[in-house]
Order: structure tokens, then C-alpha cells, then sequence
């Protein structure tokens, strides 16, 4: 789960003077120390910036080198030697500048070492499979596979889940959406989280293809390129442990065995309820609105109880119930799980 947004919380001075604050750019402990003194004191000799630091100068005569490097501190003309801080946010800025120059090179020299990989005759068995422990790092992994797609996103929706996308931060989620479609099947038991069915009608809302079908092991493949799935499959515990699949004939088969679910599921779309009920479809005369009845029959049709529909929904179970048994007559239902399949026989879940 993903913390809420909210206001920063307010850090003393002293608090602040114990932190590490230039650790992301590169600056060592020393180095921080050494210059944070050198801005409380202003301009100093190495004696007496030694002092405020609480070194030696001989350590900081070693170390001015780097310093200046940095652009942390400046000589001053004339002698004895005397340093002088940098402006923070000088100093700040020129680091955050250098730092974002060296990760773009890196990010070049992926591909160059990329295509040193696809030179060879193909991937080492070794390479082809990737172990994840912990269920954190699960996470950790899911979401940063995930965020790297930029064509489609297929998954396989059953819990119980390491990641609670339900409290995901919507914003990030369109984001991940309008760079990549998602197309998603729903086994019988991806309901059962509450909130869980309104996350869905949200991400159908915003491009989401989905499907209610058969889901025999959770599942998630970013541009047929990496996909990951539970390593053991304890479907009452949470996922302790994931295997990541990069390209490869059992990558093959896991795309393959996703469109065959795919095109045997049918289609969920109950953010939009149909603009008129088919011929063979009675009228509803007073009953509740059209879409609040594509609904149930869309969580009738997982196989979802009545107590966990009203969960989703958010009414009571008596209203749930009034309806199954309203809307399983109509469609010459004897069973609830039967409504649900007339339903979506009849194309009455979306």
C-alpha cells in the first residue's frame, strides 16, 4: 500500500542538522559535514573550519580537492588559504544538474549493453528466469514492471495481491493507463477485496478491457516482453514470492495461454449500463437504476455471494437479495450462478 498524500510534516532545525541532506548527489558524510560548517562559519582558513567541524585540517587539506570538485567551496585570493562556501542553492542545483547528466548517460549505456546481449546466440537459461522474495520486493517489482510498459498490460486478476491496487493514488494509475492499454481477466474470487469493484468500474471508465473468465494463476505481462507470477500458489496467503519471466518460449506460452482465457472470457463493462435491454429482456417496471443491475449480474456472473455483492456495492444484503431474485425470473433463471451466464449470454453485463 502507497501512502496517502498529505502535508509535509514540519522538521526542527535539530532535526535537520542530524540528517544526511546531500547524500542523493553524490556527497559523502565527511564531505557534507565539512561543508555545512564552512556555511555556519563563513569564510574560514582550514584551522578554523577544522575547528567548527570537528576535524583535522590535514584530513580537510585531503579533502579539499573533491570539495572544489563539487563546487561546494571556493579559495579566496591571498594567503593564509581561506575557503569559502558556495551558495546552497548554487551548490545544489549544479550537483541535481550533474547527477541528472550522469543517470542519462547510464540510461544511453543500457542499450549499448543491450545490444551486446542480443549479439549472442540468445538468452542463458540462467538469464530467462528471475526470482523475487519477500513480499515488499513483490511489490517493489510488480509496480516497476508495470510502470515500464508502454504497449499493453495483460493480467490475470485473482487475490490475493501484492499490491493493494485499490489504494494505488488514481493519478498515477491514469498515467499508467494512457501510456499503455490494460486488458484484464477477472477470475470468480477478484471481487472479494472490498472497493474492488469500483477500482474496476473507474479503470473500465478510463480505456481498461475487461473480461470475466477462468483465471488458473494470477498473472501480469508488460508488452509481451516480462511478465511475473506467484512462485507458489497459496491462494489464502499473501504473495511471499514471485518468478519474473523475460523473453523466452515459456514467456511464449504465458501470452499464449492468456489469450486463449482472453478470448474464451466475456466481456465486463459495467461502468456504462446498456442504453436499452435487449428484446428478450422484460421490462424492469420500478425497479432500481439499469446500471446498479448490470452490476449485480456482473458480480452474479463471478460466482460472488449475495453478502459480498452488497459489500461491493455498498446496500444492503436484502436489496441484493430482492434483486437476484427479482432479475434470476426475468431471465428464467433457476440459479443465481445461471443468471449471471444468461446475463452474459445476453450481453446484459455492460
Amino acid at each position: 500500500m502507497l501512502d496517502s498524500p498529505g502535508k509535509a510534516p514540519q522538521r526542527s532545525a535539530a532535526d535537520l542538522a542530524d540528517r544526511r541532506l546531500l547524500d542523493g548527489l553524490g556527497v559523502t558524510s565527511a564531505e557534507e559535514g565539512a561543508y555545512r560548517a564552512l556555511l555556519r562559519h563563513g569564510p574560514a582558513t582550514l584551522a578554523e573550519l577544522a575547528a567548527e567541524a570537528g576535524t583535522s585540517a590535514a584530513g580537510l587539506r585531503r579533502m579539499l580537492p573533491r570539495l572544489e570538485d563539487l563546487g561546494l567551496v571556493t579559495r579566496l585570493a591571498g594567503r593564509p588559504l581561506r575557503l569559502i562556501a558556495t551558495p546552497p542553492h548554487f551548490a545544489v542545483d549544479a550537483l541535481a544538474a550533474r547527477r541528472q547528466e550522469e543517470i542519462a548517460h547510464s540510461r544511453a549505456a543500457a542499450a549499448l549493453l543491450a545490444a551486446e546481449v542480443a549479439e549472442r546466440t540468445g538468452p542463458q537459461p540462467e538469464e530467462v528466469l528471475e526470482v523475487v522474495i519477500g513480499q515488499e520486493a513483490v511489490a517493489r517489482r510488480f509496480l516497476q514492471i508495470q510502470r515500464n510498459a508502454v504497449e499493453e498490460m495483460l493480467v490475470l486478476v485473482h487475490p490475493p495481491y501484492a499490491v493493494d491496487v485499490t489504494q494505488v493514488q488514481d493519478e498515477q494509475q491514469r498515467a499508467l493507463r494512457r501510456r499503455a492499454r490494460t486488458r484484464g481477466i477477472y477470475g470468480p474470487r477478484a471481487f472479494e477485496r472490498p472497493g474492488m469493484f469500483e477500482h474496476t468500474r473507474q479503470a473500465i471508465a478510463e480505456g481498461e478491457q475487461a473480461r470475466l473468465g477462468h483465471v488458473p494463476v494470477k498473472l501480469a505481462i508488460a508488452d509481451g516482453r516480462t511478465a511475473i507470477l506467484p512462485l507458489v500458489s497459496e491462494e489464502d496467503r499473501a504473495v511471499e514470492s514471485a518468478l519474473i519471466v523475460h523473453p523466452s518460449a515459456l514467456l511464449d506460452a504465458l501470452v499464449g495461454l492468456f489469450e486463449v482465457l482472453w478470448r474464451a472470457a466475456t466481456p465486463l463493462r459495467p461502468a456504462e449500463p446498456p442504453p436499452s435491454a435487449p428484446a428478450d429482456l422484460p421490462d424492469f417496471s420500478g425497479a432500481p437504476p439499469e446500471e446498479f443491475d448490470a452490476d449485480v449480474l456482473a458480480l452474479l456472473a463471478t460466482g460472488m455471494k449475495d453478502d459480498a455483492i452488497a459489500r461491493q456495492l455498498d446496500v444492503s444484503l436484502r436489496t441484493v437479495q430482492r434483486r437476484v431474485r427479482h432479475l434470476s425470473e426475468q431471465l428464467g433463471a433457476r440459479t443465481r450462478f445461471q443468471a449471471g451466464l444468461f446475463a452474459a449470454r445476453r450481453n446484459l453485463l455492460g
